[in-house]
This record gives structure tokens, sequence and C-alpha cells, in this order.
């Protein structure tokens, strides 16, 4: 695994997300394959998912997705954009626990590219706390390359 560390400002760069909605922190290591991200945003009273009943579980699903966002911006060749992804559904979900604001330490936020090609990627997804405690984990379809016309809006 590549050992190249981004912070927010690195990652915001890389994805579609900016301001307190880019959740990540930090680019821990990656490689074709895999991505591994970790952050502390899940504890913060202006995270955008936080409802009046605190950051809910499913939320982690947001985290990574970003995370898998970030590993198509990484694997874009030199001076190319990443392809525009959308995340087209996610199966087998399961969670540890009910909420993320609770979680004392940093979310570790991985990813596993088990397959893909020009129009789809599939990921595996694996949200954990820093003791290695899964929060949440599942898979992913990432849809790429599919803008979407201003009649499918309507």
């Amino acid at each position: 695994m590549s050992l190249l560390q981004l912070d927010r400002d690195g990652i915001a760069a890389r994805i579609p997300h900016s301001g307190t909605m880019c959740l990540l922190e930090r680019l821990d290591a990656w490689d074709a394959q895999h991505i591994a991200c970790s952050t502390a945003t899940h504890r913060l009273p202006d995270n955008p998912l936080r409802t009046a009943d605190g950051l809910m579980a499913p939320c982690a699903i947001e985290y990574a997705a970003q995370a898998m966002a970030l590993h198509g911006g990484l694997l874009a060749k030199e001076g190319q954009e990443a392809s525009a992804g959308y995340l087209a559904s996610v199966r087998n979900v399961q969670f540890g626990q009910a909420r993320l604001d609770t979680v004392d330490g940093d979310l570790q936020v991985q990813a596993h590219r088990l397959s893909g090609d020009e129009r789809q990627v599939l990921y595996e997804f694996r949200v954990g706390d820093a003791g290695g405690r899964m929060l949440a984990q599942g898979r992913a379809v990432v849809v790429l390359n599919t803008p979407l016309s201003t009649e499918d809006l309507a």
C-alpha cells in the first residue's frame, strides 16, 4: 500500500464534497484495490449529517462512499479528472451500534475494490473504531460516467 498521506484539504481537492460535508480528515494508505482513511468528524456538533438524535449509524455509508470517491480520484491517470460516480446501491449492510457520535477516537474507514470497469465499480467497505470494532460494513456499487439529463430531473 502507498503511504501517501493527505489531510482534509488534499482529500477535498479530489472528491466532490467540500466544507463540513468533506467528512474524511486523513488518507492513511491506498493502492489499486484498497483505501484506508481516518477521521474524527463524527463527533463534531456541526456535522452536516447529524440530526437532533445524533449521528446515526447509516451515516457510516456516506463516510465509506467518500473513501470510495477518493480512491477513484487517486486512481485517475495523471492530468485526467476522476470519473463522476454515484452510489447506486448498498447491500449486506450491518451496523455494530446505533450512533456514531458516541464513538471515542477516530473512525477508521476502509474500502476494497472487488471488481469494476469504466461504467461501475463494486466495493466492500468497513467503518470501525480505533480499537478495531466494526461499526458498519457492507458492499456498494458505484456507477461511473453516467450524466443525468435535465429530462431525468423533471
